[in-house]
């Protein structure tokens, strides 16, 4: 009996690291655009709205890329929905820092 709980909870972490593991670059991607969006609060370029609503992108993708993750395995469909919320978010928080809108430094 022992063998069988440990044989399974072997499995089960199994299964646990390689649905953490695949998606590297969706992860690597997250922590950039968060630097991103920090740099950019400290900078000014970004106004309180603009900074909640990128923060609120990084946030949706969290949750997308951890549905996907929930099954065990990230299809190709998921992965490639993931990188579009991302190219999505990318491109706004972009925007938003070129824009002409700022306010005033952060300490």
């Amino acid at each position: 009996m022992k063998k069988i709980v440990a044989l399974f909870s072997f499995f089960a972490f199994g299964l646990i690291i390689t649905a953490n593991a695949q998606t590297p670059r969706v992860d690597e991607r997250q922590q950039n655009q968060h630097q991103r969006i920090q740099q950019g609060v400290a900078s000014g370029e970004l106004t309180r709205r603009e900074t909640a609503h990128s923060i609120h992108d990084q946030r949706r993708i969290r949750r997308a890329e951890h549905v996907a993750k929930s099954d065990g395995t990230v299809t190709n469909a998921e992965r490639a929905r993931l990188h579009h919320m991302q190219n999505t978010a990318n491109r706004q928080l972009s925007r938003n820092k070129h824009d002409a809108q700022d306010r005033p430094r952060a300490n």
